[in-house]
């Protein structure tokens, strides 16, 4: 479970990566902030998970 967790965090990421660079191309500053905090959400939930795997 720990493995499709991690998997689904870097998607996250990367999916709040580009709606923010389709944010920033297209001056569209609702995308910008949504892709901001799927990126920001996703990296907490990465650092949940190394945290977890430290114990």
């Amino acid at each position: 479970m720990g493995a499709m967790d991690k998997l689904k965090d870097k998607a996250e990421v990367a999916e709040g990566e580009a709606k923010q660079k389709l944010g920033d191309a297209t001056d569209n500053e609702q995308w910008q902030a949504e892709g901001k905090a799927d990126e920001v959400k996703g990296n907490l939930k990465q650092a949940g998970e190394k945290v977890k795997d430290a114990f």
